[in-house]
């Protein structure tokens, strides 16, 4: 998203935990073509403090915030609810949950102050349209809270007559590292044959699914947006069509 944010000229800061790769990130951003500035900010999501710097950083460098996405997050290890410790659990409830109410109520402060107001968006997922199965419970929960979390927030903003609005990005299934990563890479998840199947068919490189969120974010002007790529009608399609459009993500020769 950030690469698309820079093609169509917009400045972008981005935010992450690890130094390096964060300003290896921004490095490689400045070589996108476009002309908007790009800067960097390590702050943890799970600290007020921490993603209240981020915003004053960002201000600072670039005047307003139009757009401010959550979108840290950690995928959980394949195991049933009570198979996970207090730490995994607590660890999926601070980054996926709390770190998009902490910077949804940091952008909105911030968003407050500003004539035009500002666009929160948050990251639907797994979970968020009460999907279930064994091995997601608490990501699935997360994220059906933050599904619940980002509507309710856009209706305060409505009646509060804000000039801020809040809206959902649903993703769908991406092709990255989450899938086979738990917990930031801290364990590694073998996905079972059926759920690869699924992931063939309905899931997609992460480049593709960012030019149509970040387009229709552009162009969006309403409060309690839902920005959806895989909708029914697309999911349905592709499952009909599947045994004439092979595709294999996992096989020797995937990236």
């Amino acid at each position: 998203m950030a690469r698309c944010f820079r093609r169509r000229n917009w400045n972008v800061v981005l935010n992450g935990v690890n130094a390096d790769r964060l300003k290896a990130a921004a490095e490689a951003l400045t070589q996108t073509e476009g002309s908007g500035g790009v800067a960097c900010f390590r702050a943890s999501v799970v600290s007020s403090k921490e993603i209240h710097a981020l915003a004053e950083y960002a201000a600072e460098q670039f005047g307003t915030i139009d757009i401010w996405i959550n979108n840290a997050g950690v995928n959980q290890p394949m195991k049933a609810f009570w198979e996970l410790t207090d730490q995994e659990i607590d660890s999926l409830l601070d980054i996926d949950l709390r770190g998009t109410i902490i910077g949804s109520c940091t952008a909105v402060r911030l968003m407050e102050k500003q004539p035009e107001g500002g666009y929160i968006y948050n990251i639907e997922g797994y979970g968020s349209n009460d999907a279930m199965m064994l091995g997601l419970n608490m990501y699935g929960t997360c994220k059906r809270a933050v599904t619940h979390f980002t509507a309710a927030l856009a209706k305060e903003l409505a009646e509060r007559g804000s000039k801020v609005k809040a809206g959902r990005l649903a993703p769908g299934i991406m092709i990255t590292d989450f899938i086979s990563n738990a917990l930031g890479g801290e364990q590694r998840i073998e996905l079972p044959e059926k759920t690869k199947k699924v992931y063939n068919i309905l899931g997609d490189r992460p480049e593709t699914v960012a030019e149509f969120l970040v387009e229709k974010m552009i162009s969006n002007t309403a409060n309690n947006a839902h920005i959806n790529w895989l909708t029914g009608k697309k999911a349905a399609w592709r499952f009909m069509t599947a045994a004439f459009s092979k595709r294999d993500f996992f096989g020797s020769g995937a990236k």
